[in-house]
């Protein structure tokens, strides 16, 4: 049975997305999927926990796509933590050292490692903290009033 709440058009790097957000959901996290931090960066899901860590999950369907992702450190200063999400088949050696590992499907994920913590400076937290509340009321305006003509 297909599920309902999954688009058929979802794009594979937005299926483990959502995985991804469904099990950081069950450990307290909000998660918001494709914000933008800063100019010319956008992480594929960001997750506020309960006690105001900030984590950047970057998704990668496929070799390709890892190897074609160039700015992946630039993610690093936006958060405490830095997970790849990857399906059960991809190669995961290849994955960097010293970044956490997901794996997901669009249905769950699980946290194989964390990875280093680099906390962010509280001027900096602040930051992202009032970008993510921004970006997720506006989508969830959009949610209520798609007719509204507004960017997100």
């Amino acid at each position: 049975m297909i599920d309902p709440n999954l688009p058929a058009l979802a794009k594979p790097g937005q299926i483990l997305a959502r995985g991804v957000s469904r099990h950081l959901a069950g450990h307290g996290f909000a998660c918001v999927e494709e914000l933008v931090p800063s100019r010319g960066l956008r992480v594929d899901v960001m997750a506020l926990g309960p006690k105001d860590e900030i984590w950047v999950v970057e998704c990668k369907s496929s070799r390709a796509d890892f190897m074609s992702d160039g700015k992946w450190q630039g993610y690093l200063e936006w958060c405490d933590r830095f997970f790849w999400a990857v399906d059960p088949d991809f190669p995961v050696e290849i994955l960097p050292e010293g970044t956490g590992l997901i794996i997901a499907d669009g249905y769950d994920a699980e946290i194989v490692s964390t990875g280093p913590e680099s906390r962010l400076a509280p001027a900096r937290r602040k930051v992202v903290i009032r970008k993510f509340a921004f970006h997720a009321a506006r989508r969830l305006h959009l949610l209520r009033d798609p007719g509204l003509a507004i960017g997100v």
